[in-house]
């Protein structure tokens, strides 16, 4: 032990031939915490989508909202998360793990039940952004609980568990959610969501949670400290100033990261592009191709189809491809799919357009998630995840909103032509100078 502490250099360049191969998806889920923490994801995500959409069911047909009524309800519902994720991560970094899991479940399952006592915009969206606060917490969580149950060679396979949970819940979520609503009403909804908020806290409170790393630290810091003087711990920041020292830590550690930088980077410019031309969907069928609702029905699908197999294609047949270069590749398909929008206005390429955005965006949200999560230490996991939240939730609103004021001045397919430009822009950009070096990207 003390040799591999004293000469890590040497001793990475001894083990790196015995580099474990990548765990298989089926490996990653023999892990018990990982198991139930899939289970829970599952559960609470599946029951998010049907109170999500049973709610714009309600604002759409029962109150008969504007579009920007009901892009009102996605902004209360994404931007708490916007605006806190950088501190919440602060406090996750510092509070017990899963109790922290554990206590947002129960939260959430008492304020979605609020959802019964409402009947109009505003209180829609004060009970959704206090559920994103709540959540605000317990995603950075679940990533820290993920870090430390997943071995490293696991991790590429346990984040495209994850995000497997979240393309499916997209494609079924709202035609159950309708379905729900037509026969029973949206208060069904709302309650089985409550319950499958109970059922993820009890799947994780009965898990074993350790931070061996993280706390090792800890107490190797408060066992020298006395040590080293009384003034220094006089001096020791506290209250504000501890967390906004914190944050500037977290902050300072992502972008001196060049890896983590520029995927993070990446990561924010295809979910801009995702929120700024995702509402104008059904616009699009409408008025450029003149389609039914089924055909929008479909459009909507592909997107989450092409994410779903994109994941499971890219785990299993790019092992060993870099992280840069898959990130990359996503950019480029994305754009490529935008750019098709913009240009062909024919059903026959707007599906494989909508396919092939939602599979090169898997190329570029499960490396990017995967190298976050390799290379961010066990005692920053919740500040870095938090951050990387914070930045794909504002980069979705940023797409909301300038989707709906670049429509006032332009047609459709000029917004999808804006999009595509851009995208292209950052992805050059990033070529030239984001891109990571070999060591830090590998």
């Amino acid at each position: 032990m003390s040799t591999s502490e004293t000469t890590p250099t040497a001793s990475a360049a001894a083990e790196s031939p015995a580099t474990p191969a990548r765990m298989g998806m089926g490996e990653v889920l023999r892990i018990v915490v990982m198991r139930r923490l899939w289970y829970a994801q599952i559960v609470s995500t599946f029951g998010d989508f049907l109170a999500l959409f049973a709610v714009i069911t309600v604002m759409t047909f029962n109150l008969h909202a504007s579009a920007q009524q009901v892009t009102g309800i996605q902004i209360a519902y994404l931007g708490p998360i916007a605006v806190l994720g950088v501190l919440s991560g602060v406090f996750v970094d510092r509070w017990p793990v899963k109790l922290t899991l554990v206590t947002s479940d129960l939260l959430r399952a008492v304020l979605v039940l609020g959802l019964l006592f409402v009947h109009n915009a505003w209180g829609f969206y004060v009970v959704l952004a206090l559920i994103s606060i709540v959540s605000s917490f317990f995603g950075p969580a679940q990533g820290v609980a993920v870090r430390t149950a997943v071995p490293r060679h696991g991790l590429p396979s346990a984040q495209a568990l994850l995000q497997q949970v979240m393309f499916v819940m997209r494609i079924i979520g709202g035609p159950i959610a309708a379905a729900l609503v037509s026969w029973a009403g949206p208060r069904l909804c709302y309650s089985i969501d409550a319950v499958s908020f109970l059922v993820s806290g009890t799947l994780i409170a009965s898990l074993a949670l350790t931070m061996p790393a993280r706390s090792a630290v800890v107490v190797q810091a408060q066992e020298e400290e006395p040590r080293q003087g009384s003034a220094v711990v006089l001096n020791e920041p506290t209250g504000v100033r501890k967390i906004w020292l914190d944050m500037k830590q977290g902050t300072s550690f992502i972008v001196h990261h060049s890896g983590i930088f520029f995927v993070i980077t990446a990561l924010g410019a295809a979910m801009f592009t995702l929120g700024c031309f995702g509402p104008l969907i059904a616009i699009y069928v409408r008025d450029i191709l003149h389609a039914s609702r089924n055909v929008f029905g479909l459009s909507s699908a592909m997107i989450g189809i092409g994410m779903l197999l994109g994941v499971n294609l890219l785990n299993a047949r790019a092992k060993n491809v870099k992280a840069t270069t898959l990130v990359y590749s996503g950019l480029t398909g994305i754009t490529l799919g935008v750019l098709m929008l913009a240009l062909l206005t024919y059903l026959s390429t707007t599906i494989p357009a909508l396919f092939l955005i939602g599979f090169a965006s898997a190329a570029v949200i499960v490396p990017s998630q995967t190298l976050i999560a390799q290379e961010t230490p066990h005692e920053m996991m919740g500040r870095v995840g938090s951050t990387v939240m914070s930045l794909i939730f504002s980069a979705q609103i940023a797409g909301l909103l300038l989707s709906g004021l670049l429509t006032e001045h332009m047609s459709i397919r000029g917004v999808f032509g804006v999009c595509g430009v851009m995208l292209a822009l950052l992805g050059l950009a990033g070529k030239l100078w984001m891109e990571p070096e070999a060591s830090a990207a590998a």
